[in-house]
């Protein structure tokens, strides 16, 4: 047996899988997590069978469910890719695990790269579960799915810019209550329930410009109406996803 058998062979592990393995960390710690299943699946879900199966609002479509499944599908991309990262992240900042993880072998930006692949892993999960509910229900979805893709992206880069913008500026606890308002304003002012023509015009010329409006409303052209790429809501979910990642990257503290 040679002398170098058992040697060591100290160092870092590749980049790569280092972002695997935590990825698959925040994976897990995510769909752990009591809190964050209710925003990410139940209150989604809740939603699309209520307002689809009782006649609560007047949604103007032929079936309610063709309105409400592309504005539950933008809701899920918020509240996972804002609202959850946000709180989680916030509160992980405050007890020093991002410190600490910041000075591990973990690049920094291995970390939020980990952090957004969490997120992405974690939505088709949603979607794929709330896409099976609204079929359920009869929804009969258009379009096509690279348009549908592309929305999605641009909306989950434009929530988690926005997530994280809070998470690293506030303290935990406002951004556990700041968080949870602003997915309460979205939810209702944003197009996902009540269609924003039910609005004041003035109103409406102001909510059309918010990320979840603009991604509700494309994917409700796409795979509502069958239309082509809405890029007129891709370029307000762009315009936010600069705006967002780069304020975070900018102002984003570690401690």
């Amino acid at each position: 047996m040679s002398s170098g058998t058992y040697a060591p062979k100290p160092g870092a592990a590749p980049v790569g899988r280092m972002i695997a393995a935590q990825t698959a960390l925040e994976t897990r710690m995510l769909l752990r997590n009591g809190e964050q299943l209710l925003l990410t699946v139940i209150i989604p879900s809740l939603l699309l069978v209520l307002f689809s199966t009782v006649d609560i609002i007047d949604t103007g479509a032929e079936r309610a469910v063709d309105f409400l499944a592309p504005g539950v599908l933008a809701l899920a991309v918020m509240s996972t890719a804002f609202t959850g990262q946000a709180i989680a992240t916030g509160f992980e900042r405050r007890y020093g695990v991002l410190k600490r993880l910041g000075a591990s072998p973990l690049p920094r930006w291995a970390l939020m790269t980990a952090k957004t692949l969490s997120v992405l892993v974690t939505e088709v999960l949603q979607i794929a579960l709330l896409t099976a509910i609204a079929l359920g229900l009869g929804w009969s979805p258009q379009g096509g799915a690279a348009s549908v893709a592309l929305l999605l992206v641009l909306g989950t880069a434009a929530f988690s810019g926005l997530g994280l913008l809070m998470a690293g500026t506030l303290r935990a606890e406002a951004t556990l209550a700041a968080a949870n308002l602003v997915f309460l304003l979205l939810l209702v002012g944003g197009g996902v329930i009540v269609p924003l023509e039910k609005f004041p015009a003035a109103a409406r010329s102001v909510l059309e410009l918010l990320p979840i409006s603009a991604l509700s409303d494309g994917l409700r052209d796409v795979l509502q109406g069958g239309d082509p790429m809405p890029w007129g809501q891709a370029l307000v979910l762009a315009v936010w996803a600069v705006l967002g990642l780069g304020a975070a990257a900018r102002f984003f503290r570690w401690e």
